[in-house]
């Protein structure tokens, strides 16, 4: 009878992780639609009088979502205005954290469920793991590490007057630059050595010491296979200043992208393939100039 309760919280102990990705992931990524939403208002508000004047319900709605859009956009505002606070930088970060945990979660999920189902079978022979929570927490803390680094870059590039209001790299230089450094990125040793720990899991865990049954080990490990995927993938969002930062397809597109990297068979080559391709686009951009 206990082993039967056992398993059967064990199963649903897997719904609840499946479920709380899923949720997670939806959650964040209904942000992103939200703040890109703002940006969107924004960009088509009437340049007459304060910018608040003209047939605002045309463009933003009435009622609710007016409301919203209005909230969405000041804040948007406030990134993109000159000097940055601390509150500009603080909303900011919880931008590009919110994105990065959007973008990298699905990625996440073989190496989350691989964690779980090793630990639901660990608590089965009575040897229980830390909760995967823990693992989880550990990687998704990389990426948010990652996003300070990347509030940091758009606050040095907006000082430089290098990105236009709506986020988008306003040189054609800058862009051809950070074409051909991501490209090229693609072929170096180090994008090799990070994307074979993020395309097997399990061996990254043998390789570092096995699951962990203390919390604190659990989340390290997350952190640094975290870390290992920042490695892998960092360079890849320095594109979001190419499509445009609150660009939703193009989010989209990458974080596409990073998961097929990981999970398709011959994720290398795509790698490669890729990297060629956003090289030519940059020095289309650089020929462009001339």
């Amino acid at each position: 009878m206990a082993d039967t309760a056992l398993e059967t919280f064990l199963k649903r102990d897997r719904v609840i992780v499946v479920v709380s990705l899923l949720a997670l992931t939806g959650v964040t990524w209904l942000y992103i639609l939200w703040l890109a939403a703002g940006m969107d208002a924004m960009a088509v508000m009437p340049p007459s009088g304060d910018g608040m004047s003209g047939d605002m319900t045309m463009d933003m709605g009435t009622g609710d979502d007016m409301d919203m859009s209005l909230g969405a956009m000041a804040s948007m505002a406030e990134v993109t205005l000159r000097p940055w606070s601390a509150s500009t930088f603080a909303y900011a970060f919880v931008m590009w954290a919110v994105m990065m945990v959007g973008m990298m979660t699905p990625s996440a999920t073989p190496m989350i469920l691989l964690y779980a189902r090793v630990g639901r079978q660990a608590a089965l022979d009575d040897k229980p793991f830390a909760a995967t929570g823990f693992f989880a927490g550990g990687y998704l803390s990389a990426w948010v590490l990652f996003a300070a680094l990347a509030t940091l870059g758009q606050w040095l590039l907006e000082a430089a007057l290098l990105l236009t209001p709506m986020l988008v790299s306003a040189s054609r230089i800058l862009s051809g630059i950070i074409l051909i450094s991501v490209g090229l990125f693609q072929w170096t040793p180090l994008k090799d050595a990070c994307l074979r720990q993020c395309q097997a899991p399990l061996m990254f865990i043998q390789n570092h010491g096995g699951f962990r049954r203390d919390a604190g080990g659990a989340y390290r490990l997350g952190l640094l296979h975290g870390l290992y995927c920042v490695g892998c993938c960092w360079a890849l969002m320095a594109l979001l200043f190419i499509g445009g930062v609150m660009n939703v397809l193009w989010i989209a597109a990458i974080a596409i992208f990073v998961l097929a990297e990981k999970v398709v068979p011959g994720g290398r080559m795509l790698s490669r393939i890729a990297g060629g391709l956003i090289v030519m686009a940059g020095l289309w951009q650089l020929a462009a100039m001339t």
